[in-house]
């Protein structure tokens, strides 16, 4: 079978579960606008094909107006983005410890707050190129541009320097604000939705997903991320959702390492 020729391709760091999961968030969104879009990775990349250009799926991503589902849940709202993609983000609303423990932010964290801060940041032109998942910038508040805007830490480049016993004192509980990588942490929190990592029995906080080469549409992503695919058994990677403050509520993404070979 010929490989379609990509539509856009982005680098990524599949060691970084953030970036990882931001591609799946990516291509997910690519396949609500163009259903017949298709994904995989190579060579440190992920390419889309069958979809619109990268400019322009950015450009309806960006144009959107986030809906907050509960108005009187700022902290943990589901969170819709309507047409032309229609998804709705609430994978966090679970009893699930599994599933909660992928929630990194806590406590006075405004999630509905924090992904427009980092949908509005991913406007600026620079966005719109092979280094998407590696821009980082200091993300406002779109109602009030003076006011800064931490994000989500699911990009594991922030989650070893985010600790005290790291870097001689607490940026979160000081509210040191610091650059982020809006679209890892905008579209992770997408990618989250359907496809999840696998936790690890008997480690708690410990996650497996797995790297696919294959071109696949995104209602095959989670079955590729478990690694059940032919192309994605032996892809796999290990990391954990990490206690980033001393009070053991706010977490970050580690990035990865090879899973270790049963």
């Amino acid at each position: 079978m010929t490989t379609p020729a990509p539509s856009f391709r982005i680098r990524v760091d599949v060691t970084n579960p953030g970036q990882f999961f931001a591609c799946c968030g990516l291509l997910e969104l690519a396949s609500r606008s163009t259903p017949e879009a298709v994904g995989w990775f190579e060579q440190n990349s992920l390419c889309v094909s069958r979809s619109q250009k990268l400019t322009e799926l950015l450009t309806a991503i960006t144009g959107v107006a986030l809906r907050q589902l509960d108005p009187n849940d700022t902290t943990a709202s589901p969170i819709l983005i309507p047409a032309p993609f229609d998804v709705r983000l609430d994978w966090w609303k679970t009893k699930d410890r599994t599933v909660s423990d992928l929630k990194v932010w806590a406590g006075t964290m405004e999630s509905f707050r924090i992904a427009r801060a980092m949908q509005n940041a991913m406007r600026a032109p620079d966005f719109a190129s092979e280094n998407l998942l590696n821009i980082g910038v200091v993300a406002f508040d779109p109602d009030d541009p003076k006011k800064k805007v931490e994000p989500f830490y699911f990009d594991a480049r922030r989650g070893p320097n985010a600790h005290s016993r790291d870097v001689g004192f607490a940026p979160n509980d000081l509210g040191v604000t610091t650059i982020a990588s809006p679209s890892v942490e905008f579209l992770c929190l997408v990618g989250l939705q359907r496809t999840k990592p696998l936790p690890v029995p008997k480690m708690p906080r410990v996650f497996d997903y797995h790297v696919w080469t294959g071109q696949l549409p995104a209602a095959l992503m989670p079955a590729a991320a478990a690694g059940i695919l032919p192309d994605s058994y032996g892809n796999g990677y290990r990391f954990e959702s990490w206690f980033r403050t001393g009070q053991r509520k706010h977490k970050a993404f580690l990035s990865a390492k090879p899973k270790p070979q049963s």
